[in-house]
């Protein structure tokens, strides 16, 4: 497995000189370009992580899990995915950590680890998502992209109850 990569590189390399291209000449440029890259999305990363990071230590999303709390008991959805369907969309990472807790507290076999599995597989950092890719190439006005993202987000949290609900 680990002469993939220098299988691969060396196979760049050949095709490059068949080619007549100037390999060290492209490489640097690619380098340049991907360093301006870098540079275009450093604001915005920095931006969102403030803000999920604002979010979480003001307590914000726990008021928004404690507000979704009375809608989950009534449409017998398990209040202990609630935080991970909420932190979900905003930091890959987050729900990843409330997943590992799922997993500790619940069992990953269990009704709620098995329904925090299909959810952290089937849903999209979609915030996340958002910032990076419309602010690496410029793009202010996201139209519907939010909304939509956020929507199949929540759509993927329904089927993933439902689904898990009725396989168990």
């Amino acid at each position: 497995m680990e002469i993939i990569v220098p299988v691969t590189v060396a196979f760049v390399v050949l095709y490059g000189m068949t080619k007549k291209v100037k390999i060290f000449d492209a490489f640097i440029e690619g380098a340049v370009e991907g360093l301006h890259t870098l540079y275009m999305i450093i604001p915005t990363i920095t931006g969102l992580v403030v803000a999920v990071e604002m979010l979480q230590q003001s307590g914000t999303i726990d008021l928004i899990c404690k507000a979704v709390e009375p809608l989950a008991d009534f449409f017998n959805f398990p209040k202990e995915i609630v935080p991970m369907a909420v932190l979900r969309p905003i930091s890959g990472s987050g729900a990843t950590a409330l997943l590992t807790n799922i997993y500790e507290n619940y069992g990953p076999d269990s009704l709620v680890g098995n329904i925090a599995s299909v959810l952290a597989g089937s849903t999209e950092t979609t915030l996340y998502a958002v910032t990076m890719y419309f602010g690496s190439v410029g793009i202010t006005r996201t139209r519907h992209t939010l909304f939509v993202g956020l929507f199949a987000d929540f759509t993927a949290l329904v089927l993933a109850i439902v689904t898990v609900k009725l396989i168990m």
